[in-house]
């Protein structure tokens, strides 16, 4: 599965820059991501460079690692490949990527395999993501690769799941602020066959990694996070663009449910209940707190910061502001925020909008005033 078709140097505007006239400009960063390793992703990374080459676009090579894949040493023919730096330590040498020459050499995009990696003792940073890092300030376009479990976030979670443990991490920042995101997706049995194959690892450690971290299970898991969790940075930027162009939402992109929080006691348990419908759509949930001319006594002050708190607690994102109007208010939030369900509780002696008037109209002028728009 990918989640962009559109190559980002096809009607990229990265093409029409002259890299001359624009020194100064920060290099764009592309990251081929997978619930593992044998999904593709260096594969696919050098499948996308072939075709930036073709074009005439100023590739090279600053690291890869084949893995004694034949596919991918034979891909790797056609590119300029930038000579690796040697650190001798003790009776072993180990390679790295060289920062300098590649600076040097100054090209319009390198590879750069496996951003986790831990750099040598002796490199100037201790982790490659530093590296690139120092690339895109010069400049330089990057493609790279990356497993889930090595984002800081989900190391504990892919720790519990797995029972292996992931030491090479790198601070979820990076992958948010990453210009592209292509996921590189296959089937838990495809993976598992690739294995037995042998080619993701020498038969005797395809054996062990089946029995220990590529059970079906953890598979199966690993890829449902990573879907998520890819699904959910096109959404943001779905999102943002919505709010830049000034455009109206929701559009149809996905489940977003959006709770009304006020200073009930049935408000807690419907928030509940809409992080427990979030969770089995599969949706994002926000909760909206509308403050309006109602003047709250002590006991519901309390009870509102306790709710507020409660969606906290669930992951919903909590949006407070203010309106006289609580449909209209309500309406402009769910549109600014892309939301397809609006979730109201039933009306009661302390209903968040009884005192404003009656469910019935509430929810009347809802539907009404939504139009087509409200999914």
């Amino acid at each position: 599965m990918k989640t962009d078709d559109t190559h980002p140097y096809s009607d990229n505007p990265l093409t029409s820059i002259n890299q001359e006239e624009e020194p100064s400009k920060r290099g764009n960063l592309k990251i081929f991501f997978g619930m593992s390793s044998g999904v593709g992703k260096t594969y696919s990374m050098l499948q996308a460079a072939h075709m930036d080459l073709s074009k005439g676009v100023d590739v090279v090579i600053g690291f890869i690692e084949p893995h004694d894949r034949s596919e991918t040493k034979a891909l790797l023919k056609e590119f300029e490949i930038i000579p690796s730096r040697k650190i001798h330590q003790e009776e072993i040498t180990i390679e790295e990527m060289d920062l300098d020459a590649i600076i040097s050499r100054h090209p319009y995009l390198v590879l750069v395999d496996e951003l986790a990696h831990a750099n040598a003792e002796g490199s100037r940073h201790a982790k490659r993501y530093q590296d690139i890092q120092e690339l895109l300030d010069n400049g330089i376009n990057v493609y790279t690769t990356l497993n889930i479990q090595h984002l800081e976030s989900r190391n504990d979670t892919i720790a519990q799941i797995t029972g292996v443990t992931v030491s090479d991490t790198i601070p979820d920042e990076i992958f948010e602020k990453a210009d592209d995101v292509e996921l590189i997706d296959v089937t838990p049995n495809v993976l598992l066959d690739r294995l037995a194959e042998g080619k993701v690892y020498a038969a005797p450690q395809s054996k062990e990694a089946v029995q220990n971290f590529f059970r079906k299970g953890n598979i199966t898991a690993l890829r449902e996070m990573s879907l998520r969790l890819v699904a959910d940075r096109v959404d943001k930027q779905l999102k943002s663009y919505m709010q830049e162009k000034h455009i109206e939402g929701p559009w149809k992109s996905g489940l977003h449910l959006l709770v009304l929080v006020g200073p009930s006691t049935s408000s807690a348990k419907l928030i509940r209940w809409a992080k427990n419908l979030s969770y089995t759509m599969g949706a994002d949930l926000v909760a909206l707190h509308v403050e309006n001319t109602q003047v709250l006594n002590e006991s519901q002050q309390e009870q509102l910061a306790k709710n507020i708190d409660l969606a906290r607690k669930f992951g919903a994102e909590v949006i407070i502001t203010s309106g006289d109007d609580l449909v209209s208010t309500t309406l402009d939030v769910a549109r600014r925020e892309n939301i397809s369900h609006i979730i109201i509780g039933k009306s009661g002696k302390q209903s968040f909008f009884s005192s404003l008037f009656s469910r019935d109209n509430f929810v009347n002028r809802l539907l009404k005033e939504s139009g087509e728009k409200s999914g």
